[in-house]
């Protein structure tokens, strides 16, 4: 299938050369938006290089079968990995950006997923094999998270009644309170990955 649509790499923030996150976004979720910014920003208080991955879904995109989204994001990441030598260490990707979680297992690279798809078979089973250390986050009311698949995993935190945006429906400060505790479970994670 022909990649209409590169993925494109404007922004870089650095840190240690041998140590570089590639931040993979969602559908309409871009590394701007406040899940993203905040990784970015726990990233760097780490030491780590961030690259953002700025992307633009072909049009057709919605038509694509389960397989053509997944080999689509593959693509997508792949280009992005390769492109740091060797030096990714991290995947912190956002829904869509969670179909590449099989190339986080295969790879052997630690990850954060911040709502994944758990509802992609292929995503589930991904999650369940890799050896890295990976974190998923997703709250209990979103229509792409499964509980049950979720508490077989590792590291994970649920948010209860959260949506797939990880905020409270009609409680703007509710969701700020989700936000940090989102944020605070990265930064756990992320210093982790240094010991």
């Amino acid at each position: 299938m022909p990649d209409p649509s590169p993925v494109a790499f404007p922004t870089r923030f650095d840190g240690a050369r041998d140590r570089v996150a590639v931040v993979v976004p969602g559908v309409g979720y871009s590394p701007a938006r406040p899940l993203l910014h905040f990784a970015r920003s726990v990233l760097l208080q780490h030491g780590w290089t961030v690259q953002e991955v700025w992307w633009q879904v072909p049009d057709d995109f919605p038509r694509f079968t389960v397989d053509d989204r997944i080999a689509w994001v593959e693509r997508q990441v792949t280009r992005a990995i390769d492109a740091e030598g060797g030096a990714c260490r991290l995947l912190v990707g956002k829904s869509l950006g969670s179909l590449a979680c099989g190339i986080s297992a295969d790879r052997d690279i630690a990850a954060a997923w911040l709502t994944p798809v758990l509802t992609i078979d292929r995503v589930a089973r991904a999650l369940q094999r890799a050896k890295a250390p990976t974190l998923v986050i997703g709250g209990s009311a979103d229509e792409l998270w499964d509980s049950r698949i979720a508490a077989s995993l590792r590291h994970v935190l649920e948010v209860p009644s959260a949506d797939h945006a990880l905020e409270l429906a009609h409680d703007a400060a509710g969701s700020v309170d989700v936000l940090r505790r989102v944020v605070s479970r990265l930064d756990r994670f992320i210093g982790s990955l240094a010991r």
